[in-house]
């Protein structure tokens, strides 16, 4: 399914999900206009495509334990294909690293990590990422506070 085959019910059913996605599919079906049994169809059609991609609770990390937010830039020292690859599965085996993506520019990887504590976070820094074989460089920001937090796909 491509988005130019999303209709205008999908886009509003898309955006009530992201909105609330704990939501019932009777309370969707009010929202988007349209009964619950064709509401729910859409649903599983929207998933089976692949454009619902799952359903998740969005934590509260300071109230968890979790204080500090950072952000780390990496860079390789080697570009290859293999070198990618093998930084990208090493991500997995990181708790810490809550969301990676390989970028382009000055550095190989972006990487979105939450931790306990400053010393939780640069245990990791020094012990883990500069410690792999492939890192060249590490570059941290850590955050001072959230402005903004709202679905990943404006729709």
């Amino acid at each position: 399914m491509l988005k130019t085959e999303l209709d205008a019910i999908d886009i509003r059913i898309l955006k009530e999900l992201q909105k609330d996605g704990r939501m019932t599919n009777v309370e969707l079906s009010e929202r988007v206009g349209i009964s619950a049994p064709p509401c729910l169809r859409r649903v599983r059609k929207l998933e089976e495509a692949g454009i619902i991609d799952g359903y998740h609770a969005m934590l509260n990390a300071p109230k968890l334990g979790f204080d500090l937010v950072a952000f780390c830039m990496i860079g390789l020292k080697h570009q290859s294909e293999a070198n990618l690859k093998a930084f990208a599965a090493a991500t997995d085996g990181w708790p810490i690293v809550r969301q990676a993506w390989m970028v382009s520019g000055d550095s190989d990887f972006l990487l979105h990590c939450v931790a306990e504590n400053l010393s939780k976070f640069q245990d990791f820094v020094i012990e883990v990422l500069t410690a792999n074989e492939h890192v060249h460089t590490v570059r941290t920001m850590l955050t001072i506070r959230q402005v903004k937090r709202v679905g990943l796909v404006e729709i």
